[in-house]
């Protein structure tokens, strides 16, 4: 049993490496690969504080930007983010970072751990193709939100939380252009490949441990289901 888990680099690397979230999650991550031989996990990594600092240092100096070269800046920090978190489950994931989730990759330890391939979308995108690569029907999406809202609740006090919501109505507030560093629930891109491939996202707050560990386990959680 695969699960792919798109993990936000806003929880990995909020403004500096969070080691105290890595700790909690992989110990979660190992009893639930632990329990059961066939549990395997598959990790795409976002690019958090990391990408955001050298987004903004960027257009700083350049002033009007290129997206292609922003979003090359955002794909190095999930590369750097992911290097980290493969370190961390270095005993469980014999193969180095998948940087092209379209090339042959030999999945023989229990975890492997995956980062930004290319501009045109986030690693969202990346983690929806290893869903398809290894039969998996659902994309959990960790952030650092515990939901989808109908509208940016920052900014509109009306808005309300979702337990469920249709790919065609989450498209329709997302959009279905990319662009580096666009703060949505789930990548455009990716959620139009999702709904393609009929794969399920399941987006939750990921410094909920106990949460994480239930939505792999398959009971009640905490999160918006878009299908």
């Amino acid at each position: 049993m695969i699960h792919v888990l798109s993990v936000g680099g806003s929880i990995i690397a909020p403004a500096q490496p969070d080691m105290e979230f890595l700790s909690a999650f992989s110990q979660m991550a190992r009893g639930w690969i632990s329990d059961d031989s066939s549990h395997k996990l598959i990790l795409v990594i976002g690019g958090g504080a990391p990408a955001r600092v050298y987004q903004n240092a960027y257009r700083s100096v350049c002033g009007d930007c290129d997206n292609e070269q922003a979003d090359w800046i955002g794909v190095m920090a999930t590369r750097l983010n992911a290097q980290l978190v493969r370190a961390v489950f270095s005993d469980l994931c014999g193969q180095p970072v998948v940087y092209d989730p379209t090339a042959p990759v030999e999945f023989s330890g229990r975890v492997l751990i995956a980062a930004g391939w290319k501009p045109g979308f986030s690693s969202d995108n990346d983690a929806v193709i290893l869903a398809e690569r290894f039969g998996a029907k659902t994309v959990v999406n960790l952030s650092n939100i515990a939901k989808v809202y109908t509208d940016d609740p920052r900014t509109n006090p009306d808005a309300k939380p979702l337990d469920t919501v249709s790919w065609a109505d989450f498209r329709r507030m997302v959009g279905d252009e990319w662009t580096p560093g666009k703060n949505v629930p789930f990548d455009p891109v990716a959620s139009r490949r999702a709904e393609a491939a009929g794969i399920t996202v399941i987006c939750a707050a990921g410094k909920d441990i106990e949460n994480t560990r239930r939505i792999l386990n398959n009971e009640p959680f905490t999160g918006t289901t878009i299908a």
